[in-house]
């Protein structure tokens, strides 16, 4: 990993052995690092490195603002509102903003994906995990 100053290119590689567990209430087993986010000076989008165990699951939960994922590794069901979706690896997600979401792992191995959010939403709050 390349330590940047802020303006200055940041280069990292998703490092399952880096995330920390999630805490948060509804998680079971889920861990997660910030790639690159406000620590980092990124004025708009941070992205996490998310790590799910094989049963394991994020928060059924809604907020403000969006994501944008990448699935890295495995297979999870995803439900977005009233659907769930099965994804794995390659597939890319647009998950709207106020949509009731959560990831299980659907697999045997870990579920890795990279999960992009706004730094800030509802008028400059910081978003929780950015």
């Amino acid at each position: 990993m390349t330590q940047a100053a802020a303006g200055e290119l940041r280069v990292v590689r998703p490092d399952p052995a880096r995330t920390a567990p999630v805490s948060m209430d509804g998680v079971r087993g889920a861990r997660m690092e910030i790639l690159v986010g406000r620590e980092h000076g990124a004025p708009n989008f941070s992205m996490r490195h998310f790590v799910v165990e094989a049963g394991g699951h994020t928060p059924h939960h809604r907020h403000a603002y969006e994501h944008e994922v990448v699935v890295l590794e495995g297979e999870a069901d995803v439900t977005c509102g009233e659907r769930v979706h099965r994804v794995r690896a390659g597939d890319v997600l647009y998950v709207p903003p106020d949509a009731m979401h959560q990831f299980r792992n659907a697999g045997t191995g870990a579920l890795r994906f990279l999960c992009l959010v706004p730094t800030t939403f509802d008028c400059g709050k910081p978003t929780p995990g950015s």
